[in-house]
């Protein structure tokens, strides 16, 4: 928190191109957004990333604004080569620790350590990651790699590594897909998915993950329908899932983010997707397509964030510390060890 009288508006926004318009300066100035989200879009070179995340840091009045990036490794990651490094997909490493459950822990914790790194020489605090979904057999592939695995403990062990390589580097973790998205036979970008499975076998199997990094700082919801808990509402705009489910069953008290507001499995206007989501006790709704006159929309509507909300995002942001040196070499050649088998 910048230490305003007032809090920022409950939203994070996404901008159009590789540096912030006249347009979206005077918004984000005028609207002030909780943060601020990178997509490929965003991303030329380093010196234009830092250009970038200085000039929105500099509008916000605030060193320690959130800036989001979904750098996951595999398919998910918006920084890419030349510039940063290619890293393996979440899977692989869940498939490796069939040898050595330990040091595949060990890497894990490493190359996020690595990813964090990166993140930070480019002013970015906030990493959406690690995915802690349990594919089925059959679901879309919209998640598929970035999994690790299909077992559940697994799955907290691995993901428990993400978080602590990426704090450990001074990056915020965000777990995700609350509480799973692994069940969904739809893309929700494209469409809104429907789990039919009883909750008792959610909560044996799906919210494994996420009860056992309960305490992660921060979280993203899933736009799914669990017919179980709420047959009309999809997780991100459902009390029943966010109060009863994520807040009290799972005991997740992180600052929860939804997932991107833009996405078809959400209906209604986008001032009103954002009110569904906060009204559900989302802390922050995510925008994400940078498009400037749906921001206009949403900044008239959309109110500052709840006082719970604002002391949670102050406890998350008390978590982003400096990233002290560590041999990065080292890390690099442990991992392709590990991950080459020898």
């Amino acid at each position: 928190m910048s230490g305003a009288d007032t809090a920022p508006a409950a939203v994070v926004f996404g901008c159009a191109g590789l540096s912030l318009t006249p347009d979206e300066i005077s918004l984000f100035r005028d609207c002030e957004p909780a943060g601020l989200i990178l997509f490929s879009r965003n991303i030329d070179t380093p010196d234009q990333v830092r250009r970038l995340t200085d000039v929105f840091r500099e509008i916000s009045g605030n060193g320690r604004i959130l800036i989001l990036i979904d750098q996951e490794g595999g398919r998910v990651q918006r920084l890419r080569p030349p510039h940063w490094p290619e890293y393996p997909p979440m899977r692989l490493f869940g498939e490796m620790a069939a040898s050595d459950r330990d040091e595949a822990a060990a890497c894990v914790a490493l190359n996020y350590r690595l990813i964090a790194a990166d993140l930070v020489t480019l002013g970015i605090n906030v990493n959406c990651a690690p995915v802690l979904d349990l594919p089925v057999e059959g679901s879309h592939e919209i998640i598929g790699d970035r999994a690790f695995s299909d077992d559940s403990a697994l799955v907290s062990t691995l993901g428990q590594a993400v978080c602590d390589g990426l704090l450990r580097g001074g990056i915020l973790p965000v777990i995700k897909h609350i509480p799973g998205h692994g069940r969904a036979f739809a893309d929700s970008h494209q469409e809104l998915p429907r789990v039919d499975t009883p909750v008792g076998e959610l909560r044996r199997t799906d919210f494994a993950p996420f009860l056992d990094l309960a305490g992660a700082p921060a979280g993203m919801t899933a736009h799914i329908v669990y017919s179980a808990i709420d047959p009309t509402c999809p997780g991100s705009s459902s009390r029943r899932i966010v109060n009863d489910t994520i807040r009290d069953e799972i005991g997740f008290d992180g600052l929860l983010f939804s997932d991107d507001i833009c996405m078809k499995a959400l209906s209604g206007s986008l001032s009103e997707r954002v009110a569904s989501v906060l009204d559900a006790g989302c802390d922050l709704a995510l925008h994400c397509d940078g498009n400037f006159e749906d921001m206009v929309s949403i900044a008239e509507t959309c109110p500052p964030l709840r006082p719970d909300s604002a002391a949670r995002l102050d406890s998350a942001v008390e978590l982003i510390g400096d990233s002290a040196e560590f041999d990065r070499n080292a890390a690099k050649r442990r991992i392709s060890a590990f991950l080459g088998g020898g």
